[in-house]
């Protein structure tokens, strides 16, 4: 019997060129446990063709949490030109974060939404995607906060050792 693939959901928009962005996007992707990785280059498995992509841009990478029989996935930027904007936070060139089950992304004008849903295979993924003809995020700029506000100044910060 076969197991289930984890599922990832993506819807994807450009406010300015529209669907034609996504033009050479496949309904469905399935992948291996290797990193998935996104650009306008030959090597990326989802390309796309906008002049401010990088050639690997950003990578989704499956991985197993410790304790877990299900697929989690990070996120890593791969650009040393740009940034990505993930649930608010701004990460730079080889910076990652774990995704969460709904995810909000926004790079080189490009809005994309991931549902992650989880299956019991651990050998592969699959990605569906979806081109919406809607914006997907309406406040892509991460909201700066200052999280030590509140921390008393002689407390050492947490995960610091002292």
């Amino acid at each position: 019997m076969e197991k289930p693939l984890t599922i990832l959901q993506v819807s994807l928009y450009h406010p300015t060129l529209g669907p034609s962005a996504f033009a050479n996007v496949p309904p469905r992707l399935q992948h291996d446990t290797s990193p998935l990785l996104l650009g306008r280059g030959q090597d990326a498995h989802l390309q796309l063709q906008l002049p401010h992509l990088s050639r690997c841009h950003l990578s989704l990478e499956p991985y197993l949490e410790k304790g877990s029989a299900m697929l989690a996935f990070c996120l890593k930027v791969l650009s040393r030109k740009g940034c990505v904007w993930v649930n608010g936070l701004t990460l730079r060139y080889l910076e990652q974060v774990t995704l969460s089950p709904v995810n909000r992304l926004f790079f080189s004008g490009i809005q994309m939404l991931v549902r992650v849903e989880e299956g019991t295979s651990l050998e592969a993924f699959v990605c569906y995607f979806h081109v919406s003809p809607s914006p997907l995020i309406y406040r892509p700029e991460a909201e700066e906060t200052d999280e030590w506000e509140g921390i008393s100044q002689e407390q050492p910060p947490p995960g610091s050792g002292q």
